[in-house]
């Protein structure tokens, strides 16, 4: 039903099923990952009203939702290169899905990390993106607000207190070459 490709590597169809709502694949060496693609191979469609929910899970440091694939969007590509870190702790709202837990394993240099489906009602998906979205939107904001009112006022600033474009351009270019060079990684970090 989905198939794989990371950024570099062959193809991948080796599919494990994990019960009748969630399957994974294995990301070896994940460590050096970039780039990952996901789609529907196109030969079996969801059940009318069934989507599902990608998951990318990095041992000993939780998993995260990534986004969805449905029938109307059979693919998807996600940055996953500072997602996580061998340093880093896992953000808040992150989860260690039981359904692809048992499958991570780590071998000496390399970890081998879990990119997970759960096919469920598309009310279901939707609702998990809403919330995906409102914790990127949520930590943008109170990340960069403090790197805002730094620039405005040392002080502090009120809600009558005015900030030129200049800053407000400043901001802008400093998120943006953040979110090229790292993905959403440092959201959940506060950076």
């Amino acid at each position: 039903m989905f198939g794989c490709c990371v950024a570099g590597r062959f193809l991948q169809t080796n599919l494990q099923q994990v019960d009748e709502t969630h399957a994974l694949f294995e990301i070896p060496a994940a460590e050096k990952v970039n780039h990952v693609c996901v789609f529907l191979l196109g030969t079996v469609p969801f059940p009318e009203g069934y989507g599902a929910t990608v998951h990318f899970f990095w041992p000993g440091k939780g998993s995260q939702v990534l986004g969805m694939l449905s029938n109307e969007k059979p693919s998807a590509i996600f940055r996953l290169r500072s997602t996580f870190s061998s340093l880093s702790n896992p953000a808040s709202g992150m989860s260690t899905p039981s359904a692809f837990t048992s499958a991570a394993s780590t071998t000496t240099g390399d970890v081998t990390a879990i990119l997970g489906f759960a096919v469920e009602p598309l009310e279901a998906v939707a609702a998990q993106i809403a919330a995906l979205s409102t914790t990127t939107i949520n930590s943008m904001l109170s990340a960069d607000a403090s790197a805002v009112t730094k620039q405005v006022d040392p002080g502090g600033m009120g809600p009558e207190s005015m900030v030129s474009m200049g800053v407000i351009a400043k901001w802008y270019e400093s998120f943006m070459s953040k979110l090229r060079v790292g993905g959403t990684g440092f959201l959940e970090r506060g950076e």
